[in-house]
């Protein structure tokens, strides 16, 4: 594993997994801004509480599959609700229908405003394709593909594990590391080999318990010393460090 201190990410590396939202693109901030939303209105329409407040983005939701991040909020606040369907709709008060509705939020924020990625990853993204090392995107996410081309990484990115290929292939979300497992797989690239790049405190989770050459935490919000406790090797602030 690589110290905190050596910042070296491509001797010995053949493949960088990175997470998508917050960590290529600021789709971090418009999923934590739907969340907000969805929540702050379901809960002052059903009288519940207590209110959303700032830090439940981070304890409750962040790097989690989209309906285990719903479960997780509404266990916080002692609400248990029926599952529903998959395809349950937005309206419905279900697990599945709160979900939906968030989704419904989120593609509507990215449909007005577009997705621009981080300039500092774009350009350790193609300083990795220069030397030729293999790359994934591996998100919790149902939307990664629709981000990706708005943003206009789709080409660059032959692999894509996210939340709609764990649910076809029945693999457990962040923090447990089966999906970043599997991005490694389809690249053919021994796990330690690869390199995770994440920003959420479950994702680190996940790569840290993957058994992979090293991984990266990026600081877009839930501080580095819990990137650090959740396993990080090293966090940064901008992938443009790493160059």
């Amino acid at each position: 594993m690589l110290s905190q201190t050596q910042l070296d990410i491509w001797t010995g590396t053949e493949a960088l997994l990175f997470d998508l939202d917050g960590v290529l693109t600021p789709t971090a901030t418009v999923h934590e801004s739907a969340w907000r939303r969805l929540f702050e209105e379901y809960l002052a329409a059903t009288g519940r509480g207590p209110a959303y407040s700032d830090t439940d983005y981070f304890d409750h939701i962040d790097g989690k599959p989209r309906f285990d991040g719903v479960r997780d909020f509404l266990a916080s606040r002692g609400i248990v609700l029926p599952e529903g369907p998959l395809d349950d709709d937005p309206d419905h008060e279900t697990v599945q229908g709160l979900g939906n509705r968030k989704n419904r939020i989120f593609n509507a924020i990215i449909e007005d405003d577009g997705v621009a990625p981080y300039p500092g990853s774009v350009r350790l993204v193609e300083a990795a394709r220069e030397r030729g090392l293999k790359l994934a995107v591996v998100s919790s996410s149902r939307n990664a593909p629709a981000v990706l081309r708005a943003a206009g990484l789709t080409e660059v990115f032959p692999v894509v594990v996210d939340g709609a290929v764990a649910a076809r292939e029945g693999l457990p979300g962040k923090p447990d590391p089966a999906t970043f497992h599997r991005a490694a797989e389809l690249l053919d690239a021994p796990r330690g080999a690869c390199i995770v790049v994440e920003d959420a405190v479950s994702g680190v989770q996940a790569g840290a318990a993957g058994g992979f050459r090293a991984v990266v935490g990026v600081d877009r919000g839930a501080g580095s010393e819990q990137l650090l406790a959740a396993g990080a090797t090293f966090v940064v602030n901008d992938l443009a460090e790493l160059l």
